[in-house]
């Protein structure tokens, strides 16, 4: 797996260059030669943050940590990867390499997380009002929710806007 390790106003050392990409080297066992990963670490007051992504075989796993330093954030990022991908192990066999998830292999030595074999979707529908991102995020905050889908006036587009972690907002943009 390529992995790829950005700084976003910090500094590391070799060592812990080092060991964050050996473990995510553990990740290898699910993963074909094409998959790459990409950690990002920040720091936020006191507060250091990473975020892992891994991209392969047209999934996306992500996972972001924060936690006091960035050599305890990348064990338990790794762990939050390993769980998505246990949860999901029958949806995903096709898209990750052969064998892994055969008896002895890659899930033997952790705890035993229940597969979701099946997703309980609320279906919810209305009519998309042609707006402004500016108006969507009104909307959003009006009826209390994380997320809204619109059209937007100019494009004419399906677009998204949604309420980040750090309090800004943020857009989604389709193109057909």
């Amino acid at each position: 797996m390529k992995t790829t390790i950005l700084l976003r106003q910090v500094t590391i050392g070799d060592d812990v260059r080092t060991l964050i990409e050996k473990k995510i080297k553990k990740l290898d066992k699910f993963f074909l030669e094409n998959a790459e990963a990409t950690v990002k670490l920040s720091k936020k007051r006191e507060i250091e943050i990473l975020e892992l992504t891994i991209t392969a075989s047209g999934s996306i796993f992500r996972s972001e940590i924060e936690g006091p330093s960035y050599c305890h954030a990348i064990d338990t990022a790794v762990n939050v990867i390993e769980r998505q991908i246990r949860k999901n192990k029958t949806r995903l066999e096709k898209r990750l390499r052969e064998g892994a998830f055969l008896d002895g292999g890659a899930y033997a030595p952790f705890e035993d997380v229940e597969e979701e074999t099946e997703f309980k979707i609320r279906k919810k529908s209305f009519d998309l009002k042609p707006m402004t991102a500016e108006e969507a995020i009104m909307q959003m905050n009006l009826i209390g929710h994380e997320f809204f889908v619109y059209e937007d006036q100019e494009t004419e587009e399906i677009n998204v806007v949604y309420k980040r972690k750090d309090g800004a907002y943020g857009l989604i943009e389709t193109h057909k």
